[in-house]
């Protein structure tokens, strides 16, 4: 590997990614189930509320609204409303969600390939 968790800590402090530390939040947010299914879907391009819903199969309305918010808040996610009836409103990823999208989608494609040998193994 490239970079190492003591590579990161000698740049970035010692107390990178130890309990309390900013970046476990960020980990929280971005790594759970949703939020990365989210920001998937997101990757693609800009999506309305229902496209979203429909793409990120599984999650419920109160879950997609959270899951935005927070995404939202972190600076990942842009929520864009239009003063229309019935209301649009559009989510995209931001410049700094785009970036870091740029570095995890090749994980994804990682997971995508190996999840089901990994899964089977544990039968």
């Amino acid at each position: 590997m490239s970079v190492s968790l003591a590579d990161i800590r000698t740049s970035s402090g010692d107390a990178v990614f130890t309990d309390g530390c900013p970046t476990r939040t960020v980990l929280d947010h971005v790594m759970s189930k949703w939020g990365v299914l989210a920001l998937l879907a997101l990757s693609e391009g800009t999506r309305r509320w229902g496209v979203l819903r429909r793409e990120v199969e599984g999650i419920s309305e109160k879950m997609l609204a959270s899951t935005l918010r927070t995404l939202e808040a972190d600076g990942l996610v842009n929520r864009q409303s239009y003063p229309e009836v019935p209301p649009r409103v559009e989510y995209a990823l931001t410049d700094l969600g785009r970036d870091m999208m740029e570095r995890m989608l090749p994980l994804m494609d990682w997971i995508a390939v190996h999840a089901p040998a990994m899964l089977s193994r544990a039968e």
